[in-house]
């Protein structure tokens, strides 16, 4: 990598000039944009302070990485960093020229930014628990991991219509969403050999749609020629007039399914004559020996390593508090194989953990996130930061948070909520059973922040759907509705996915109490 990142610093100072001239208004926020998105840099609302992605591989991080973002968190006297849903890492708040400094600072670390934003191919997303779970197929790191350093290792050279999203699966739970990407990989095992499943020009935001199967089953050790493919025939029949219409997706849809899966399989043929893009992965084996857990918790998780756990943390709205994060780091310095993996619910796991040190972390994080479903919601950044935001998703989940307990309202009830301050789909809402999408709406006489309600989506393979929209509620009347929502649910006894299937009717009624 060192030729990468030879490449990278030469482009970093460019990048800065580029900074400076916006900072000093020489360029608009769509040209900074244009050219900031690519490192992973945005200006924030008003353009005075920016935000950093750092680009973490599948949301994988060794301690000692983990220990750099947390430095470099310190010297630039944040309180937080935002985990995202993209399992990568947002930091907040900073001058054009603290931006420019971190950027080099983390590459110094094997930490990158170059991609995290922008037209190009995005962090490669994975299963946060593969490789320790016991009900999986089979472990898709190596494979997450080879397609992500596929795509860094050019991330420069690419010139792509829009963004480009694939991930990995590594069981039918589907936590990589690769039912609804742009190239997703399923693992499955038929007749004790490893496939993988394969999805095609699925996406959220503006026009969501759910992926096409691709008819055959693949060797594993052929993804990087899927990507490749993906990437030819993104740049073949993509639009780069219309960015509104450039997404994979939208080819599926001009083109219809059928059309569609020919030209793929024509760049895919094209792709595999040219050869020399077969993998070849050692399995990746975890040889700590570990000791039974005796206690109980919802984020506990036993893994197919007997006598191991991994933990999970879920910072409320993905803000992860500096301080915390201290603690955790001098708790895990001693304990010896500590994997650390982002999860796309702006959360983290810390795995391989013996029962005694599993214990041990559940206790130093009690209070640091929550246990439930509903309390491992979910927030994009949103206004007053981001800068195509419309409203306030970290505000009205605190706010549903706090007016829960203020009514002491069981939080077992509903699932986590997912809120997207715009039309775009960073909160993930469209496949959450409740979801939020912001926007402005004239209520009276005054135009007003609303969110616009999903009911039952759901990922998970064969069973992944959009929610059904119901209308806009003002943002202010938002935990109000969920209390009541709770409430009905806790009357039904039933699950809340049981409930909706079976009181639509009741379902209607008290969201017509709330829509504008």
């Amino acid at each position: 990598m060192s030729q990468l990142k030879e490449v990278l610093r030469n482009e970093m100072k460019v990048f800065r000039e580029k900074g400076h001239q916006f900072v000093n208004g020489e360029l608009n926020m769509m040209q900074f944009k244009h050219v900031s998105g690519g490192f992973g840099v945005y200006a924030h609302k008003g353009g005075k302070e920016f935000m950093i992605r750092l680009r973490i591989p599948s949301g994988m991080l060794t301690f000692d990485q983990l220990n750099t973002v947390y430095n470099l968190a310190t010297k630039y006297h944040m309180e937080r960093i935002h985990l995202t849903t993209r399992q990568a890492i947002q930091l907040h708040g900073l001058s054009i020229d603290e931006v420019c400094d971190l950027m080099e600072e983390a590459l110094d670390h094997d930490i990158y930014t170059r991609g995290a934003g922008g037209n190009f191919p995005r962090n490669v997303a994975i299963s946060p628990l593969s490789g320790v779970n016991p009900l999986e197929a089979f472990d898709v790191t190596p494979y997450a991991w080879a397609a992500g350093d596929y795509f860094l290792k050019q991330i420069y050279t690419y010139h792509l219509p829009r963004k480009l999203k694939v991930s990995f699966s590594s069981s039918n739970a589907d936590e990589g969403h690769c039912t609804v990407q742009d190239l997703g990989f399923l693992a499955v095992t038929q007749e004790g050999q490893h496939y993988f499943e394969v999805y095609l020009g699925g996406g959220l935001g503006q026009n969501p749609r759910l992926a096409v199967k691709y008819p055959t089953l693949i060797n594993p050790n052929d993804v990087l020629y899927h990507l490749e493919a993906m990437v030819n025939l993104f740049k073949a029949e993509g639009d780069y007039e219309n960015r509104n219409k450039a997404r994979v997706r939208y080819i599926v849809e001009r083109m219809g399914e059928e059309a569609f899966i020919e030209a793929y399989q024509k760049h895919l043929d094209e792709a595999k004559n040219k050869g020399g893009l077969e993998l070849n992965i050692t399995p990746q084996e975890i040889h700590k020996i570990g000791c039974e857990c005796d206690v109980e918790s919802k984020r506990l998780f036993a893994q197919k390593q007997e006598g191991l756990y991994s933990v999970y943390l879920h910072p409320i709205g993905g803000q992860f508090e500096v301080a915390d994060l201290k603690k955790i780091l001098d708790y895990l310095a001693n304990i010896e194989g500590v994997d650390i993996r982002l999860a796309m619910t702006e959360g983290v796991y810390f795995r391989n953990l013996t029962g005694k040190e599993a214990k041990g972390l559940l206790e130093l994080t009690e209070s640091m996130g929550g246990d439930t479903p509903f309390e491992h919601s979910v927030a994009c950044i949103g206004i007053p930061t981001c800068q195509i935001g419309l409203c306030n998703s970290q505000g009205v989940l605190k706010q549903t948070m706090e007016y829960f307990k203020e009514k002491q309202c069981k939080t077992e009830l509903l699932p986590a909520v997912h809120f997207s301050g715009c039309g775009n789909s960073c909160g993930v809402h469209q496949i959450s059973g409740i979801g939020f999408t912001g926007k402005k709406k004239k209520v009276g006489a005054t135009v007003e922040e609303c969110f616009t309600l999903w009911i039952g989506g759901k990922y998970e393979v064969g069973k992944t759907r959009l929610g059904e929209v119901f209308g806009e509620i003002q943002k202010t009347r938002i935990p109000e509705f969920l209390y009541e929502l709770a409430l009905l649910v806790e009357e039904s006894g039933l699950d809340f996915e049981s409930y909706i299937k079976q009181n639509e009717e009741q379902l209607k009624e008290i969201t017509q109490k709330y829509l504008v």
